[in-house]
């Protein structure tokens, strides 16, 4: 799958630039929140907008690629500190 090769090869770009920095990163409260009210939002109501589903869609690639790039980050380090 060309995505799948695509997520990795970003997630190794960004765990490279600083694996600290990678493992410390959170997502912002004001987009925690947002995921959080889009949820809650499908829950109540059963459906949300084209765009709102888009945008939790996008919630979740992120998710997926900073997970990629923190896995990475961290086997970096543990590589360094042996």
């Amino acid at each position: 799958m060309v995505y799948h090769s695509v997520f990795n090869e970003l997630a190794d770009l960004l765990a490279s630039m600083d694996p600290n920095k990678v493992l410390d990163f959170k997502t912002s409260e004001k987009s925690q929140s947002r995921l959080e009210e889009l949820l809650e939002k499908n829950k109540a109501t059963q459906g949300l907008s084209k765009s709102e589903k888009s945008e939790i869609e996008q919630f979740m690639l992120l998710e997926h690629i900073v997970s990629l790039a923190k896995a990475r980050a961290l086997k970096m380090l543990t590589q360094t500190q042996n």
